[in-house]
């Protein structure tokens, strides 16, 4: 799957949808002014923004593996710590940050759990880590129809429903497998409108993530199937609304007096 695109592609596919979780997701882990935090697999800047707006360019870094994204990052954030990496070795000291936050990436994460451990290293004791991920397993995220309209005609296809943090839970127990402790689960809920069909359809022809590998993979015959398949699942006319829902999960790194099962909370919108 690939993620070395123009960031102008991944913005029309997942952007609208990434710019109002930000501002959810940033809500939950708690950003205030205040606070030195890191945007982990930053892309394109959707939460990199909305970090900005809440503690200012010089509190906020971001790293991601994207030379693409991260050129794209420096030049709209010039006075934001923007840095080339991985999750699983975050280029920081330990303890740097007050809160450490990974949107719509620990799915993509060679290995989620070291990700979330480099996380916790490089926020300091009593800091925040926090996560989420679209619900591609309950057929709740943003590309849940695409794959069912591919998978109705290739069950063969691999969709992203097996990703890691993408079924309710899961990032809990990722987070406890890092060693972090008193989890807090909750779902983040967030709508789009398209202006009709040809506007949803578009951004899944330009390769960014597993549909977009997907689509590009296809002959046109098969992809001209898939796109009419699509379309008998939408709206015929006007626009269309697409509402998706993120798990996320919250933990305060250290020593931490909570225990048993992580509390959970329903979806909110």
């Amino acid at each position: 799957m690939s993620f070395e695109v123009a960031a102008g592609a991944y913005e029309r596919f997942m952007g609208r949808f990434s710019v109002p979780l930000a501002a959810r997701f940033a809500d939950l882990a708690g950003v205030v002014a205040g606070l030195r935090v890191l945007d982990v697999g930053a892309g394109t800047g959707a939460l990199t923004n909305e970090l900005v707006g809440r503690v200012g360019a010089a509190a906020v870094a971001a790293v991601d593996p994207s030379e693409a994204f991260v050129a794209a990052a420096r030049a709209r954030f010039p006075d934001v710590d923007v840095r080339l990496g991985s999750a699983e070795h975050l280029p920081y000291p330990s303890e740097a940050f007050d809160c450490a936050l990974a949107q719509l990436v620990v799915h993509f994460m060679r290995d989620p759990v070291a990700g979330l451990r480099e996380m916790a290293r490089v926020t300091r004791a009593g800091g925040v880590v926090a996560a989420c991920v679209w619900d591609h397993a309950a057929g709740g995220g943003p590309v849940s129809l695409f794959w069912r309209a591919a998978l109705d005609l290739d069950p063969a296809a691999r969709d992203e429903s097996g990703l890691a943090g993408a079924r309710e839970g899961h990032l809990a127990e990722l987070f406890a497998a890092a060693g972090l402790a008193g989890v807090r689960s909750a779902g983040l809920t967030v709508g789009v409108t398209y202006a009709g069909f040809d506007a949803w359809w578009e951004p899944y022809t330009l390769g960014v993530g597993p549909a977009g590998d997907y689509v590009q993979g296809l002959d046109t015959a098969h992809r001209d199937a898939l796109r009419a398949h699509c379309a008998s699942l939408l709206p015929a006319h006007g626009p269309i609304d697409i509402t998706a829902t993120a798990w996320a999960a919250v933990a305060t790194t250290g020593p931490s007096e909570t225990t048993g099962r992580p509390q959970t909370t329903g979806p909110t919108s």
